[in-house]
């Protein structure tokens, strides 16, 4: 398969990309989540296929800025119970890749932002406060984080879109903010990372897509500064309405493309 370079795309499709590739530094700090509007938008650029190949490494690259400004937040016991279950849904997902062509692609990712939309509109119309409950006393059970884990490897693998899975059981285990984004961050840095060698051996990441991920790199940075000074400071429920919008539209224009 062919990957996209800076050399196959307009001035126009590469500022869209940036501007995503910033939302996904901001995503990272600051509002889970918000980054399907990115894979919208590299989706919508890019082939669907190859697009999943360039947005990794730009996820990648926001992990670890999260990482640097969360890890002492994360709780690992969740994490443990996770990652069985996610390396199960990573390996599903590459056989499921290895047979889709674009087209099943593209409708693998619109499918899944419009479904997460409406469950997380179901989840803020149920929620009567603003304060998490204590995630020691409201914790999920193990079948429950098997099922989130599968279903998150799965997406995440098909179409990076297992943040909003895996959001919406964070938020269903009681998470507290800070909680929410040391352990989201830690998680999908690893699960990131392990998804490399699959997608390299699918031809999804080469020489050629790595020099455009290090042009878009470059504006991770800033989104991620903004999303750590912004995550006290944001108005949450505006920003997650702009988002779930925003996530519709983009659903929507990938399955009518």
């Amino acid at each position: 398969m062919n990957t996209m370079t800076l050399w196959h795309i307009t001035g126009w499709e590469f500022a869209a990309l940036a501007l995503a590739a910033l939302l996904v530094g901001f995503s990272k700090t600051a509002v889970s989540g918000a980054n399907t509007v990115s894979l919208a938008v590299f989706a919508a650029v890019l082939p669907a296929r190859a697009s999943t190949g360039v947005l990794l490494p730009v996820l990648i690259v926001g992990d670890l800025l999260a990482v640097a400004s969360y890890r002492r937040h994360a709780h690992w016991p969740t994490l443990w119970r996770l990652f069985p279950a996610v390396a199960a849904g990573v390996v599903l997902g590459t056989l499921f890749l290895v047979w889709a062509d674009d087209g099943i692609v593209r409708i693998s990712i619109g499918a899944p932002l419009l479904l997460m939309a409406a469950v997380t509109v179901c989840r803020r119309r149920r929620a009567g406060a603003d304060e998490e409950p204590d995630p020691v006393a409201t914790r999920a059970g193990r079948v429950k984080a098997r099922s989130y884990g599968v279903l998150g490897g799965f997406t995440t693998m098909v179409a990076n879109a297992g943040g909003p899975v895996m959001s919406l059981y964070l938020l269903s285990a009681g998470f507290r903010k800070l909680g929410f984004l040391g352990t989201s961050a830690f998680f999908f840095l690893i699960v990131n990372l392990s998804k490399v060698p699959f997608s390299a051996g699918l031809g999804l990441i080469d020489g050629r897509s790595l020099l455009l991920d290090a042009a878009l790199a470059v504006f991770v940075v800033p989104g991620a500064l903004f999303g750590t000074w912004a995550v006290n400071r944001i108005n949450q429920r505006l920003f997650e309405q702009l988002v779930i919008a925003a996530t519709v539209v983009g659903g929507a224009q990938l399955l009518l493309r």
